[in-house]
């Protein structure tokens, strides 16, 4: 009622398009209605791998989310495939992969634009990808610290998986050597994603 009456008494004195006007009928977003909506991990802005505009991780609040370092030079790398064709046959029920190119283990050497020609054109993939990350050690990015302290374990090679649940409190991490067509693996992503959303 407040704010009504004051736009009101400025909009009479011809004030109602100024910036201190603006700023102070306008509703205020709270920090805490942000963390109501969006998980503690994915309150984090990350640089797209094609572009490197900044992205609002915030955006995936609400799905299960596959978080995976990945690399152009590894033994894993063919997972690419695999991940690819999780993210196509889940995205409609509310998964999303999201890929953190990473040179921690000397397997991605390659700037941005070689790593985003090498995803797209050799397993053409569609899934976000972010720019090269530091994902274990003091370096690491927050994100990853956040998944190491949550599950107790830091990527030990490339490819490592993290699943987390619609509403960020679980978290699962899963070793390199189990790939995205696992059994076991596919079972708990099935899993999150038939849990009612609870946003």
């Amino acid at each position: 009622m407040k704010n009504l009456l004051v736009s009101y008494l400025l909009l009479c004195f011809g004030l109602s398009h100024s910036p201190l006007v603006l700023a102070a009928t306008e509703p205020s977003v709270s920090s805490s209605a942000v963390s109501a909506a969006c998980p503690k991990l994915l309150q984090h802005t990350m640089l797209r791998l094609q572009d490197e505009k900044p992205q609002a991780l915030c955006q995936y609040a609400g799905q299960v989310v596959l978080v995976v370092n990945t690399a152009s030079f590894c033994g894993f790398t063919p997972q690419y495939k695999g991940l690819e064709a999780l993210y196509a046959k889940y995205k409609d029920r509310g998964l999303v992969v999201l890929g953190f190119p990473s040179n921690d283990f000397s397997q991605e050497p390659e700037s941005n634009a070689k790593i985003a020609d090498f995803c797209d054109n050799t397993f053409g993939v569609k899934f976000p990808m972010f720019t090269k990350t530091s994902v274990r050690g003091a370096d690491a990015v927050p994100l990853f610290k956040q998944l190491t302290e949550q599950t107790g374990t830091a990527p030990k090679w490339n490819f490592y998986k993290y699943l987390i649940s619609r509403d960020g409190k679980s978290v699962k991490s899963y070793g390199s050597i189990t790939g995205p067509q696992d059994k076991g693996f596919v079972s708990e992503v099935e899993k999150m994603l038939a849990a009612k959303d609870v946003h």
